[in-house]
């Protein structure tokens, strides 16, 4: 299963969620692979810790080869840097991403991604990180993904922004990736006692958007999970905060399987 986490509007969660969700992932026994697509490296500073700052291979030398006129770029081991974690691996990302993007858009390398992916058979789950903006990097894990997470803050700016970004993702399942799933919306930092952005889930639910029902909470916990490079199933298994990234994941997995077992019985 690939899941790419996407949202065009920063600040929303991203490599949170994508780091936590896949640190549960590894936690339960299955193999699982991190692909950070964000300059920021936000992903690769939150499982790599320190270990961050002294990277030979990154995210950006997998993408240098399709610059070399390699008919099927390898995503090998050399680009893959083992966390601390057991079963959970990481395709580091780093600031010279950015220097790529223009040279692999006009060179239209956008299906080289997925190519990778299909030629690799160690990880049982992918989890793809992307940048707040839907250029190369971001289309390139839209078209190799199975499906599509999407944070989601609860203020209006955030609201609006989300029409924008559903019609950008049809866009990609009509021209690149017709079996690309919109798996939900996470509506994450929740404010449960609030009423505007209780009043904003039930707007986007009466209007048919698949908001998740696992919500996420806002905590401070979640500081200091980044500063010390331990995603929450790590850092207290037992807080609030973590409980919620579980149900979440929980059900994730139950959907993911009863649309398996759809598939199967239509097959027959």
């Amino acid at each position: 299963m690939r899941r790419v986490v996407f949202n065009q509007k920063g600040g929303v969660g991203k490599s949170t969620i994508t780091c936590n969700l896949a640190a549960i992932s590894a936690a339960r026994g299955v193999r699982t692979l991190v692909i950070d697509l964000d300059p920021q490296a936000n992903s690769t500073h939150y499982l790599l810790g320190a270990a961050a700052e002294n990277l030979n291979n990154t995210a950006t030398g997998f993408f240098d080869q399709m610059l070399n006129f390699k008919l099927r770029p390898l995503l090998t081991e050399d680009f893959i840097a083992a966390t601390s974690f057991e079963n959970l691996f990481l395709l580091p990302a780093d600031a010279a991403l950015e220097e790529l993007q223009a040279k692999l858009e006009s060179r239209y390398k956008i299906y080289k991604l997925r190519e990778a992916l299909d030629g690799l058979d160690d990880f049982d789950e992918i989890w793809i990180d992307t940048p707040p903006a839907l250029h190369f990097y971001t289309r390139s894990a839209l078209i190799a993904a199975d499906a599509c997470l999407i944070p989601f803050d609860c203020d209006e700016f955030a609201r609006r922004a989300l029409y924008s970004l559903l019609d950008n993702v049809q866009e990609i399942r009509a021209d690149h990736n017709a079996d690309l799933l919109v798996e939900g919306i996470i509506v994450n930092q929740f404010q449960a006692r609030a009423i505007f952005p209780q009043a904003i889930v039930d707007e986007l639910r009466s209007e048919g958007l698949p908001v998740l029902d696992a919500m996420l909470s806002s905590s401070v916990k979640i500081k200091e999970s980044h500063q010390r490079a331990l995603p929450m199933i790590h850092l207290d298994r037992q807080h609030k905060l973590t409980n919620e990234y579980v149900q979440l994941f929980d059900a994730l997995e139950t959907a993911r399987k009863i649309r398996a077992k759809a598939a199967e019985k239509q097959r027959k």
